[in-house]
């Protein structure tokens, strides 16, 4: 798998602290249970001070450091935290990404946590990266789905977005997508588009999951917004492509990996949508480890 280099999402606009925040402290407090940090607070004394680098192991796209931030500053508002890069960039083995300093206990009491985070959606980020690379040279997008961690759909997508991918549904009332057991349930793909007209506001806009061509032309006759092909293979979405001459947006979905989705880009589909990239994308391998020697910050030199 090519990947081109120098790709980074460089204009990503940060999360509020709003949106992770309680998420944060829910984690902080699961790990810390009933009485702290046993292990650091029988090692460390409340006078220890140390600086730490997060480092990466792999190659990948960061996203999440605001996150990781927080989880320390959670613990001790002091340590001092100096991001090298920040979401939306890529890393190569070896390379800084941050540095923590001050008071030593807090500071590992808090790196599980904080790197939880962190290499979970840089991990997406990464995956997502590689995904909209493969398909530079087309028109379409790579959308993620709800298939997110539970909790964590805000920050999941968000590292999409670092990933220079776009986000899908947030959730159930962001727009109408009707599936299959939708249309199995009201008897036919007309039927079930035109319930939901009866029902919804003028801001809301249909997408409509087909299996076949005739559900396809059925979709298009009820002049819906959006047509999602589910599992089709490449010479049939190239055919639904055909059939709707720009008259709604395409969405392929289902069965768009690595070594598929170049192809399916190429048949004209305005959307790869793809589940894998949040639930089944293997967190980058970052570490934190307490090296002062190896770098001295501007910020925290004497």
């Amino acid at each position: 798998m090519h990947i081109k280099e120098d790709q980074h999402n460089h204009d990503l606009p940060p999360l509020y602290p709003l949106l992770y925040e309680e998420l944060v402290r829910k984690a902080l407090s699961e790990d810390l249970g009933r009485a702290g940090d046993t292990t650091t607070d029988a090692i460390v004394s409340l006078d220890d001070t140390a600086t730490a680098i997060i480092r990466a192991h792999a190659p990948g796209r960061v996203a999440g450091i605001d996150v990781a931030r927080y989880a320390f500053h959670c613990l001790d508002a002091e340590l001092g935290f100096e991001i090298l890069l920040h979401d939306g960039y890529d890393a190569e083995p070896g390379d800084t990404i941050a540095v923590v300093h001050g008071a030593a206990r807090p500071l590992l009491s808090a790196e599980r946590t904080a790197l939880n985070f962190l290499t979970r959606l840089s991990g997406i980020a990464t995956a997502t990266r590689d995904i909209v690379s493969l398909v530079s040279r087309h028109r379409a997008r790579v959308v993620c789905t709800r298939k997110t961690t539970p909790g964590l759909r805000t920050l999941e997508k968000f590292a999409v977005r670092a990933g220079g991918g776009f986000n899908h549904r947030f959730g159930l009332d962001d727009a109408v997508l009707i599936k299959d057991n939708h249309i199995a349930i009201a008897g036919g793909v007309s039927e079930a588009i035109r319930r939901v007209r009866r029902r919804i506001g003028h801001m809301v806009k249909i997408e409509v999951e087909v299996d076949t061509l005739d559900q396809l032309e059925a979709a298009l006759r009820e002049k819906v917004d959006a047509i999602l092909l589910d599992n089709m293979s490449v010479e049939t979405i190239a055919e639904a492509v055909r059939m709707t001459r720009r008259r709604a947006i395409v969405e392929a979905s289902g069965g768009v990996t690595a070594e598929t989705a170049e192809a399916i880009a190429a048949t004209g589909v305005d959307l790869l949508s793809i589940g894998w990239i949040t639930h089944s994308a293997p967190a980058l391998n970052l570490s934190l480890d307490i090296a002062f020697e190896n770098y001295v910050s501007q910020e925290f030199a004497v």
